[in-house]
């Protein structure tokens, strides 16, 4: 085979040299059972042996991971899903046929959903299918070998879970997208990723380069290729270890211009690798990592607000109320609407569910004290919404200093992710800060959605009409004394840092880590 390189999209930055793996082998072939009883008995002990797969790994896995992992527990759990199959099984049908074609036929349906949402779920199920099919043969061979090159249309966040990448690998898809969930977890453990390969990967043996800093995959190397690779490799480890002197420094530019760099954190466990002198505070705490298979209670809530602001001491610590919806479902919270992204979600949800709101409201008002804590709501449209949000933290106020119990009012700000708040700001000259939510605000106006490798293109935050957006709000900010910052992802992309801060920002938040990255960036710019 001559040599073949195939250009895609780099997701996850990295060099991988290793053994082709095809992710879309088909399973073992399935020994079937001699009564429809032994092969009712039979799906059910493979769905419980995948269940106790995923709550094995949930159990290891960081609170972005779990939260996947228990939402495909919930779906295999849920007797909707099951229920066909054990139907067709009474009909005569074997367990592997009766579930491939049960949650086919549910694939089907969501990827003929109009909707993004819907369409992504699809994914989810595939993976659940896959889940159970393997543990009904018990394919020993679908584990990738060290090192190995995971190529396919796309892969599922279990087996990016299950896999060892301890000794190198990396993932090369025909689909995929620089915003799912595989791709935030590769790039959260360094693990080299590139999707939307313009041509299929038609032969999947022998050995391949992955340049995931370019974005392209080198099929059948010859020795002058392999040679170059491992050039660039070496020198992109080398830039790597430079990198990392800028963690302890304080982020500054060329010109000596001073920026805060902050870090994203999604459960509190997450301080406990960083250093609290190699960043200036936590510019976005999500919560959602507490509504996970139940709602949590007050105190729950309070003692994971009170880890971070301790760890934080006198830096900021800037939490976000629960921005459930979109592509965040919690159990007993959330809706199923036909376009969660336009629908119930956010600060919309929560004003809309108020004995939910009100615990969370108590917990922050309760946690203030114990360090610099400041509330921000997302996917604020209307000043109204920040008016009414901002009342009820002062009724919960007065009802815990009315108990005696020790309380603190924080700043009060939002989250910019809505056009109508970055097009017209002046209707929040009141607010105590602005966030802006970079995701979610070139999502909506670029109209393509962050998770579809289709449109993957068109969703970037340097488009023009993003950065004229971005930089009119710094502007009404710094006119009106609002602190603005961001804590979306291109505030730790080296490719947008630049454009950023000549939009006006002086304050970004970032993933841990990539701060030594971001602040690398910051340095080689002039502003």
């Amino acid at each position: 085979m001559r040599a073949m390189r195939i250009e895609g999209v780099p997701a996850s930055a990295g060099y991988a040299e290793g053994p082709l793996f095809d992710l879309d082998r088909p399973p073992a072939v399935y020994a079937g059972k001699a009564t429809a009883t032994e092969e009712k008995t039979s799906l059910e002990a493979a769905i419980g042996t995948a269940v106790s797969r995923l709550a094995a790994m949930a159990e290891a896995a960081d609170s972005d991971a779990a939260g996947i992992l228990e939402f495909h527990i919930a779906m295999l759990e849920d007797d909707a899903l099951s229920g066909p199959a054990f139907a067709s099984i009474a009909s005569g049908q074997t367990a592997d046929v009766a579930w491939r074609e049960a949650l086919d036929a549910e694939i089907g349906g969501y990827e003929a959903s109009d909707q993004d949402y819907f369409r992504a779920r699809a994914t989810d199920l595939r993976d659940i299918r896959d889940q159970v099919l393997r543990a009904l043969t018990e394919d020993g061979d679908s584990t990738a070998p060290t090192g190995a090159i995971l190529c396919g249309e796309d892969i599922a966040p279990t087996r990016f879970l299950e896999t060892d990448w301890s000794h190198g690998g990396g993932i090369a898809l025909k689909a995929g997208s620089t915003a799912s969930h595989v791709a935030m977890l590769a790039r959260s453990r360094g693990v080299p990723m590139v999707v939307g390969l313009r041509e299929p990967l038609a032969d999947l043996a022998g050995m391949a380069l992955l340049d995931a800093e370019h974005g392209s995959i080198v099929l059948a190397p010859s020795p002058a290729e392999i040679g170059a690779f491992r050039q660039s490799s070496a020198s992109f480890v080398a830039r790597q270890g430079v990198v990392r002197r800028f963690l302890a420094r304080p982020a500054v530019t060329k010109a000596g211009t001073a920026v805060r760099v902050q870090v994203n954190i999604a459960d509190p466990s997450d301080v406990d690798g960083i250093d609290i002198a190699t960043c200036d505070g936590v510019g976005l705490m999500r919560t959602e990592f507490l509504f996970g298979k139940n709602l949590p209670d007050e105190e729950t809530q309070y003692r994971a607000y009170r880890k971070v602001l301790e760890w934080a001491g006198e830096k900021p610590v800037t939490i976000r109320t629960v921005d459930a919806g979109g592509d965040k479902p919690v159990p007993g919270f959330t809706v199923e609407e036909g376009n969660p992204f336009l629908g119930l979600r956010g600060i919309r949800l929560s004003l809309a569910r108020l004995d939910i709101f009100r615990v969370q409201i108590r917990a922050l008002l309760r946690a203030s004290p114990h360090g610099n804590l400041r509330v921000m709501f997302p996917m604020i449209a209307m000043a109204d919404e920040y008016e009414r949000a901002a009342a009820l933290f002062g009724e919960e106020q007065a009802v815990l200093a009315a108990r005696g119990v020790a309380q603190k009012m924080p700043p009060l700000g939002i989250m910019v992710e809505v056009p109508s708040v970055a097009i017209a700001p002046e209707a929040f000259a009141g607010v105590a800060f602005f966030s802006i939510g970079s995701n979610d605000l070139t999502q909506y106006v670029m109209a393509a959605a962050r998770d579809n490798a289709a449109v993957a293109h068109l969703n970037s935050v340097r488009h023009p009409a993003v950065l004229r957006l971005i930089g009119s709000v710094t502007a009404f900010g710094r006119e009106n004394g609002i602190p603005v910052s961001l804590c979306g992802d291109a505030g730790g992309d080296p490719a947008a840092i630049p454009s950023l801060l000549e939009a006006g920002l002086r304050d970004l938040s970032v993933a841990p880590a990539q701060l030594a990255m971001a602040k690398a960036a910051i340095s080689d710019v002039s502003v």
